[in-house]
């Protein structure tokens, strides 16, 4: 599982001015078992980064966009090389909604502020929108969790979908004795802060308390607070690592801010380090120190008397710091674990789908020819059908181009946008585990851009029969619907080898043409046939007849053939004005003949056929190939007559003509074995499990 990162714009995620968000991504990386597949995005200048698999931003200024959705849409743009399993967005809610046609990823979300205070989260609606686009919303406090669904109808049920990951420090060796007489202040010095009640305090106690000193880190060029004593340190920015250690030291360290703090690190790293830790009670700060003294009321007085009273209490004072320290839990390995468990989740639920069930819910969209009243019935798609039926799974089968023909209307001239509208209804009630696609020209992009936002856990394939070599027949047209809708499929399944292609097809398979037991009938291996060869074109099977000037290379080799064997009866049909045959018609035809001319348009490449190979083999007629097809890896010269050229077919039709016995043989052995590897049970099912990745029992002689 691969998990990527992205950051909020401009987070230096280095050792240079850290913030929390980056302090947090790159511990709970380090930490986590997925850390060699974790990318983390970001945009930074000239700074060295945490870890080795960041991926700088590089943005230039947009008049079009704004910052946000430039950046985030550079982002989807980088993260489609490592195409994660999971996208995590880090304190940006408003970037979500520029998370478009993600498929099947995940999207978590990580809060570190207040949600009510961010762009994208403040009003209900906003949140609302989050909830349904997300799938796990993670808050740094149970405070902050509660503040997101304030407003929120079923805040029970909708809570479900959201968790509390709390930031994380690791955990120091500590040795007590060591411990100095010092107070400390970590944090932006300002009045949000405390800073100014924590100032006018440690003046009062530095001046009682002669031997004890204080150290601040951090600072606040927009508002000015200075507090002066010869026992107080001013540090300014420190880097993370010095603080850490500066903790290590500290006695008591004070964290006294009057804004409602939706976590605060600060608390949680003194108590790491085995400080006693006073804190006010805002916000998220009470779940960051289980054992922090907490200031009743928030001034400088009551401040003074809790520091005091741990001064002068030497015992109360350790009693607090080992407290602290032993009841800490929220180190780094513990975080990481929680975030994994949370991922796991998404991982548990993809195995779900790999694992073989008895039943999958499949909708499959292709042209069942409906509309020309069962001329075109023996189709592959209704082979597919077959198969998946009788391997018992639930199929819904939408005819896309019966549909637009039969739903013209004024308002919808064309009937497509009915398709559209018929398929989306039709999804969302029956909601399959995936959608097959065959030859669903017809089905706009934007529609499965809808299916994928109503689940974007169903998976979607397509199937494709047409010729793709670029030495074929509408090789450009071909090219640009296969790849049409690759953007939202997880599989493509073509009769042709995707290795011999000339363009990248993703996650592509070779599929043969399907035979069906209840298609391929006849045996005529088992009978006299009064034609030898037989041939049958078409100039397009939607046309049904000849068309005038229609060019097919076919045509020329056949006559070719014709003319050079003589003494061999061809029974052809679709060329020489001999309209082609459908149907029944068409089983009726085949039937009187032997042997049969598997013979596809354009030059021969690897593994494909037509479909008429499936009529030929099928039908047990002594079939003829060219060599070049290399079908050879699947069938030997003992099923299936393999020729090189013109005079090497001619001689192997009359050898056979005259050794019918063999040919027979050879035809009824090429019938077994297509039947038996190549049936639409088989092919079907390996569909399914190339899709929803599980392993076939069933034995695939061509993957």
């Amino acid at each position: 599982m691969k998990i990527s990162v992205l950051l909020p714009y401009k987070e230096n995620f280095s050792a240079v001015n850290a913030g929390a968000v980056s302090l947090f991504v790159k511990d709970t990386i380090i930490n986590s078992k997925f850390a060699k597949n974790s990318f983390v995005f970001g945009n930074m200048t000239n700074k060295k980064p945490f870890l080795q698999n960041y991926v700088n931003i590089e943005l230039n200024r947009s008049l079009i966009r704004s910052n946000s959705k430039n950046y985030v849409i550079k982002f989807l743009e980088k993260e489609k090389k490592i195409n994660s399993d999971i996208i995590e967005i880090h304190n940006r809610p408003n970037y979500i909604k520029f998370l478009n046609d993600l498929q099947n990823k995940k999207i978590i979300l990580y809060f570190h502020n207040d949600p009510l205070s961010m762009n994208g989260s403040k009003s209900v609606d906003d949140r609302l929108f989050l909830l349904n686009k997300i799938d796990k919303i993670l808050f740094n406090s149970e405070w902050s969790q509660e503040r997101f669904f304030i407003g929120i109808e079923n805040k029970k049920l909708l809570k479900q979908k959201t968790s509390v990951c709390y930031q994380s420090t690791n955990r120091a060796k500590i040795k007590f004795s060591q411990k100095k007489k010092l107070i400390s202040f970590i944090g932006k010095l300002n009045s949000a802060k405390g800073y100014d009640i924590f100032g006018k305090t440690i003046i009062k106690i530095l001046n009682k308390y002669r031997d004890w000193k204080a150290i601040v880190i951090g600072d606040e060029p927009r508002e000015k607070l200075f507090f002066r004593h010869k026992n107080l340190k001013v540090f300014g920015y420190v880097k993370h690592d010095k603080v850490l250690n500066l903790l290590k030291n500290v006695s008591i360290s004070v964290v006294c801010s009057r804004w409602e703090e939706p976590f605060g690190r600060t608390s949680l790293e003194a108590a790491s380090r085995g400080c006693a830790v006073i804190i006010s009670n805002r916000g998220g700060l009470p779940e960051t120190a289980k054992d922090a003294i907490i200031l009743k009321n928030l001034s400088s007085e009551e401040l003074y008397k809790k520091i005091e009273s741990l001064i002068s209490n030497k015992k109360l004072l350790q009693k607090s710091q080992k407290l602290n320290y032993k009841n800490f839990i929220f180190d780094h390995k513990y975080i990481s674990n929680l975030i994994d468990k949370i991922r796991n989740t998404f991982e548990i639920k993809k195995i779900f789908f790999t694992k073989k069930r008895n039943s999958f819910k499949i909708m499959h969209i292709t042209n069942l020819n409906e509309r020309f009243d069962g001329r075109l019935h023996y189709n592959t798609g209704r082979r597919l059908n077959n198969g998946f039926i009788r391997n018992g799974h639930n199929v819904l089968t939408l005819s896309d181009r019966d549909i637009i023909h039969n739903y013209k209307s004024l308002k919808d001239f064309s009937g497509k946008q009915t398709l559209q509208n018929k398929i989306v209804e039709a999804y969302n009630n029956f909601k399959p585990d995936i959608v097959i696609l065959g030859h669903a020209d017809r089905v706009l992009n934007s529609t499965l851009s809808k299916m994928k936002e109503i689940n974007k856990n169903t998976i979607f394939s397509q199937w494709f029969l047409d010729p793709l070599s670029k030495f074929g027949p509408d090789h450009e047209s071909n090219s640009k619907r296969i790849l049409d809708k690759t953007e939202f499929l997880n599989t493509s399944f073509l009769t042709t080898d995707p290795s011999a292609l000339s363009i990248d097809i993703p996650n592509s398979y070779f599929m043969p043409n399907p035979a069906d037991k209840s298609f391929e009938t006849l045996n005529n291996f088992n009978k006299n046939c009064p034609y030898d060869v037989f041939f049958a074109m078409s100039h397009g099977v939607h046309r049904g007849q000849l068309k005038s000037g229609k060019d097919d290379d076919r045509e020329n080799f056949i006559n070719r053939l014709i003319n050079l064997n003589k003494n061999i009866k061809f029974d052809v049909y679709g060329m020489n004005n001999v309209q082609p045959i459908w149907a029944d018609q068409f089983i009726k035809k085949i039937s009187n003949s032997y042997m049969g001319l598997n013979l596809s348009r354009g030059k021969p490449i690897k593994y494909y056929s037509s479909d008429r190979i499936v009529q030929l083999v099928g039908n047990g007629l002594l079939t003829f190939i060219d060599e070049k097809t290399l079908l050879t890896d699947f069938f030997n010269d003992n099923e299936i007559i393999f020729y090189k050229n013109m005079d090497d077919l001619s001689y192997k039709l009359n050898k056979y003509k005259n050794d019918k016995k063999l040919g027979k043989k050879i035809a009824k052995n090429g019938k077994n074995k297509y039947l038996k590897y190549f049936n639409s049970d088989i092919v079907s099912e390996y569909i399914l499990s190339k899709s929803l990745d599980f392993k076939m029992k069933k034995k695939v002689i061509w993957n």
